[in-house]
């Protein structure tokens, strides 16, 4: 198994509590193909740098992983389904940081609110 990074993007419509289930599902799939989520992070609703299919605004979640290639092809399976989810990024890392990421630092910064961090050590 390899660690990986992934963002997902998911409409600025979609509330809060919706954001929470998608995620959660993400994490179930990663589960249950024995691998193991050792990092989230919500960043947020955030404007986009382009409108993407009519939203110019989408909640941000990070997901720091650790899967093997069945739990990779059910992911992205399931994430061409979602219609809440309209951008996502997968990107295969050495290692995952126990750190808050550099954008949640920065919000933390700016003293705005921090839904949800959860790491594992």
């Amino acid at each position: 198994m390899a660690f990986y990074e992934s963002i997902v993007i998911i409409r600025q419509d979609v509330s809060s509590t919706e954001v929470d289930k998608i995620a959660d599902d993400l994490k179930k799939i990663i589960v249950n193909n024995k691998g193991e989520v050792i990092k989230t992070e919500y960043w947020g609703l955030r404007t986009l740098a382009y409108e993407i299919q009519n939203n110019k605004k989408g909640h941000y979640y990070f997901m720091g992983i650790e899967a093997n290639n069945d739990a990779l092809k059910e992911i992205n399976r399931k994430i061409q389904l979602s219609e809440s989810i309209i951008r996502s990024s997968l990107v295969k890392v050495k290692e995952i940081s126990k750190n808050a990421s550099p954008i949640l630092k920065s919000k933390n910064n700016d003293n705005e609110n921090v839904i949800d961090v959860t790491a594992k050590n």
